[in-house]
Order: structure tokens, then C-alpha cells, then sequence
């Protein structure tokens, strides 16, 4: 935690863009608040910890609560900061005269929560019922357990960037409770691919899981121009006469071990080594390389076109054998198979991104019994992984580091950022009162602040 600064390394830098807007200052000290709990929270990350962050500046924890509650630019100073993000990035292209693909990708994610009133919630679980022989060894009752579900999408940028955007699923009780228009998951995804900034003329690939898979997100991808690579729903038909559409995953049967083709991976190599930003560990000689074999057919399929079909396996094809084929990939690019096995495999970034933003943030950890203030928590935790990028940009960006010094924050992630922004402010912190405890009326200024470093209600009596 902050003991003595307002704010941590150039985080007032971060926000400029949202001084020219109508934002009073009291909602900007609130989104420090949010960002700097996220880093510097020890524990449960909670309202409570995002009010006593900034010690100098306590605030009760029921004030963030209830400005998490009513805060309705959230959407508004999100889309703000990632364009000023953006920008960055573009001046960043500019120097080092990058070029290369833009990587969007969707996928979900839940927070479980219980409570009969915490509004918006539904249940992942099975909803059939079991037979009755099943039904006797499972009559112990057990507390309902529900989730909030948010779908996000990760912008990877040819320099390395991870920049998120994302959206709360609202349930059809919901939105017929608050008059809010219904919209399943899928077509959150497309809104997201229609709001993603990305640059005039840029090659934009848009990832996804089974579930994206969907009319919508092709239509949203059509809009913008941008190829999308899925795997196969196993219920898509090839294009024919009706009654005479065999499934896709039939054509795998056919296959021959002489048409795949090998296609070889190593963490830190290749065309994509800054999409992925693996740990240096990770990279070197005793590297694992990952392996597949791939191939390729242009397939007409129905309702939706002439599209690429990427039939791929770990398990090498052996002549005289049956090729087990275990996923195939579809795709409106005209790109090869090998390099879209490769796109692909970039999806799983966004999974490295859930995991950092519980475990590292600890996004999932908040108990509010109002949806309003579960939408600006998402947000602030968005926003607080835009400025661990934008302050790694800026980092890089410095012409007095060295090549050892940059190459170590081209590796980092969010809990090395975090660490970081950490060490920045206990410096920070050190040299402030190194330089206000030579005189004694500064002894008493700082003296004050100590004592008043903790709310309220938990202060000791003097």
C-alpha cells in the first residue's frame, strides 16, 4: 500500500484523457482508487482495500462501495483510456517500424457467487433432472451456487501490447427487471468486435472457441473487414442439396497420412514471440517445442460459404493407419494451415488473461449485492491491466535503458507490472520522507499523515 503518495508512478499521465471530459475529480480519485487497489491489494481484494490503499487519503469503505454502485461513466472512461493506450502503441510502431498481424480474441469468463438477492446471477450447472436410481445417493442438500458471466476480448498488437475490452452478461430476469434489451453471449462478442479500435488498414484475426461459432460474429467480422479462425461445431454440414449434407468431421475418415503436414512451435521464435511474451524461462535451448500435423481443404459448407478446413493432431500419422484427427479448425482466411494452427494456438492468451486478472488482481473476489457495481469493478479491473501496459510501453520507450533492462520488461506480465508499480512507490515513498524529516515543522506534517493513514473507524484512540 501507499503510505504517503497520492497516486502511484505517472498514473496522472495515465489519465489525462479523462480530464478533458465532464469526469469531476472526486470520480477520478475513485478510478486511482480502483487501479491501485487492484495492484497493491494484500489479501482478499475488496471495497475495503481499494478505500485504505491510498493511506494518506483513506476513504470509508461504504464510500467506494456506494460510488461503485452509482457510477454510470464506467463504459465511458474505459473506451478513453484504451484509446490514449492505443496511441501509445501507434507512436511505439512508428519508432521501431513494426508491422505484422493484430490478434483480437473472445472467450468468457464466470465469478461464482451465492446469495438468493445478488441480482444477476444464473447457474452453469446441469438442469436435467437425474434418473431416480442416481437420485438416492445425492440427498444431501447443498447451497445453490450461481455465477456472474462476463464476455471480454483481448487485442494483441504486433509490438506485444495486451489490451482487454469487455462487456457483463445481463440474464433475461435482468434485463426484463431494469428494461434492458436482451443480448445472449455471442452477439456481446460481436458488439465487442464492431467498438475494437484498431488502426485504419490493419490485418485484424479474430479468435474464438466453439461457442463463436455463430452467424453473429461472422457478420460483426464481416463489418470490420477482419478474418476470424474457429474450431469446427460438430453439427456443421457441408453446402448440398437438403438430405444430402454429410457432416464435416465425416471427411476426416477419408484423410491419408501422406497429406499432413508437420508443423513445429517454439516459445520466443517466430513471427508471433510477441503476442505470446513468454517468461525467459521459458525460452533458450531446453525450450519444448509443441508439434502438429496439419491439413488443409477448401470446403463449401452450408450457410456458410466457401471457407478454409484445418484438420489437426499431436499424434503422428502413420502410413497404413487411420489418422486420428482431434480438432478441426474453419476460417475465411486464405492463409496456410500451418500459419493458422499457429494463430490458433494464440488463443489460449486469454485464458492467461483470466488467471491473472483472480489471481493476480483479484477481479473475482468482490461481494456486491447490486449488478451496477459489478459492471464499474469489471471495468476498473480492465482499465487497471491498460495501465500496467501502458506504463511497460513507456518503459520501453525510454532511450537511456539498456538491452538487458528492456529485454526484462518485454517479458513481464501482470505480476511482474504489479511488482514494479510496487517497488516504484516504496521508493517514492522513502524519498519523501527523506526529505521532509530535515525540518520539524515538515516532521509534523508527515507525523499527521501517519495518524491519519487508516479510516475512521479503525483508527486507535490517541
Amino acid at each position: 500500500m501507499m503510505l504517503l503518495q497520492d497516486a502511484p508512478a505517472k498514473i496522472k499521465t495515465f489519465l489525462k484523457p479523462l480530464a478533458r471530459t465532464s469526469m469531476s475529480k472526486t470520480t477520478r480519485a475513485y478510478v486511482v482508487r480502483l487501479i491501485v487497489g487492484f495492484v497493491f491489494h494484500m489479501g482478499r481484494m475488496s471495497a475495503s482495500q481499494a478505500a485504505e490503499t491510498l493511506r494518506g487519503r483513506a476513504r470509508h469503505r461504504a464510500q467506494v462501495a456506494r460510488f461503485l454502485a452509482n457510477c454510470r461513466w464506467s463504459k465511458d472512461w474505459t473506451e478513453c483510456l484504451w484509446m490514449a493506450t492505443l496511441l501509445l502503441e501507434q507512436q511505439l510502431a512508428r519508432e521501431q517500424g513494426r508491422g505484422g498481424r493484430w490478434v483480437f480474441i473472445l472467450d468468457q469468463t464466470y465469478c461464482s457467487q451465492q446469495g438468493a438477492k445478488t441480482e444477476n446471477t444464473f447457474s452453469t450447472g446441469n438442469r436435467k433432472r437425474r434418473p431416480c436410481k442416481g437420485r438416492r445417493y445425492s440427498k444431501k442438500k447443498r447451497a445453490t451456487r450461481t455465477v456472474h458471466g462476463f464476455v471480454v476480448g483481448l487485442l494483441l498488437t504486433p509490438g506485444g501490447l495486451r489490451l482487454p475490452i469487455g462487456e457483463s452478461y445481463l440474464t433475461k430476469d435482468y434485463c426484463k427487471a431494469k428494461k434492458r434489451p436482451y443480448r445472449t453471449q455471442t452477439e456481446i462478442a460481436a458488439d465487442l468486435i464492431r467498438q475494437v479500435w484498431v488502426p485504419e488498414h490493419a490485418e485484424v484475426v479474430v479468435l474464438g472457441d466453439t461457442a463463436y461459432d455463430a452467424a453473429s460474429i461472422r457478420q460483426a467480422c464481416q463489418e470490420r473487414g477482419f478474418s476470424w479462425v474457429v474450431p469446427l461445431n460438430p453439427e456443421r454440414v457441408l453446402a448440398g442439396p437438403k438430405g444430402q449434407r454429410p457432416k464435416v468431421r465425416t471427411l476426416s475418415k477419408g484423410l491419408q497420412p501422406e497429406s499432413f503436414v508437420r508443423v513445429r512451435f517454439t516459445p520466443g521464435k517466430g513471427a508471433y514471440a510477441a503476442h505470446r511474451r513468454v517468461s525467459r524461462y521459458r525460452v533458450g535451448p531446453k525450450a519444448k517445442s509443441r508439434t502438429f500435423y496439419v491439413h488443409e481443404e477448401r470446403r463449401a459448407l452450408h450457410s456458410i460459404g466457401m471457407v478454409t478446413l484445418v484438420f489437426s493432431t499431436k499424434e503422428q500419422p502413420l502410413k497404413g493407419q487411420a489418422v486420428s484427427v482431434q480438432k478441426i479448425l474453419i476460417s475465411n482466411s486464405s492463409l496456410g494451415a500451418s500459419e493458422l494452427v499457429e494463430l490458433y494456438d494464440l488463443r489460449w492468451q486469454i485464458e492467461l488473461l483470466f488467471k491473472e486478472l483472480k489471481s493476480t488482481l483479484g477481479f473475482h473476489q468482490y461481494r456486491f449485492r447490486r449488478f451496477e457495481a459489478v459492471q464499474t469493478w469489471l471495468q476498473g479491473a480492465l482499465t487497471t491491466v491498460l495501465y500496467l501496459e501502458w506504463y511497460r510501453a513507456r518503459m520501453l520507450c525510454r532511450r537511456n535503458l539498456d538491452a538487458k533492462a528492456k529485454q526484462w520488461w518485454r517479458w513481464q506480465r501482470t505480476y511482474g507490472l504489479s511488482r514494479a508499480i510496487r517497488q516504484v512507490a516504496e521508493q517514492e515513498d522513502l524519498e519523501y520522507l527523506s526529505k521532509r524529516l530535515r525540518r520539524r515543522p515538515e516532521k509534523r506534517k508527515v507525523a499527521e499523515q501517519l495518524r491519519t493513514a487508516h479510516p475512521a473507524e479503525y483508527r486507535a484512540a490517541a
